[in-house]
C-alpha cells in the first residue's frame, strides 16, 4: 500500500509540474513580430513592479457589411505587451509614439513578476527615426 501511494504521488507532482511548465513557460512563438507606433510603456504593479506597453497596429479592413456606406473601414488593433528587461523597457520609453517592429515572445499564461501579458517584448527590430512623437 506504501509503494502505491509513493508511486501515485510521483505520478501527480510529475503531471502537475507539467502542466506548470506548460502553462507558464514553454514558449508558444518564439519568433513572432508586430510592427505599429508605440503608443505608451509603463512600470506599474502592486507587488510585481513590470514594464506594460501598448502597440497601435494600423490597417483597412473588408467588411461584409457596409458601415455609413463605405465597405472598407481604418481599423486599429491593439498590441499589449510585458517588457521583463529594464534597459530595453527605458529604450521604448524613450521613443514613445515612433512607429517600430518589436520582437516578442508568447507564452500560454501570465506571470505576476513576468508582467500582466502573455506576450514578452525582448527586442527592437527597428525604429522608424521620421516618425514624431
Amino acid at each position: 500500500m506504501k509503494k502505491f501511494f509513493a508511486i501515485s504521488s510521483i505520478l501527480i507532482i510529475l503531471v502537475l509540474s507539467g502542466i506548470i511548465y506548460f502553462k507558464y513557460f514553454f514558449v508558444v512563438t518564439d519568433d513572432g513580430v508586430k510592427a505599429g507606433e508605440l503608443n505608451y510603456i509603463v512600470h506599474k504593479g502592486y507587488l510585481f513592479k513590470t514594464y506594460e506597453g501598448k502597440l497601435i497596429q494600423s490597417g483597412l479592413r473588408s467588411s461584409s457589411k457596409i458601415t455609413n456606406g463605405n465597405p472598407t473601414a481604418v481599423q486599429s488593433n491593439e498590441f499589449e505587451f510585458s517588457v521583463v528587461d529594464k534597459n530595453l523597457a527605458d529604450s521604448l520609453m524613450l521613443n514613445s509614439g515612433k512607429n517600430m517592429v518589436l520582437h516578442y515572445k508568447e507564452y500560454n499564461g501570465a506571470l505576476p513578476w513576468r508582467g500582466f501579458s502573455k506576450y514578452v517584448v525582448d527586442k527592437i527590430i527597428t525604429i522608424d527615426r521620421t516618425s514624431t512623437p
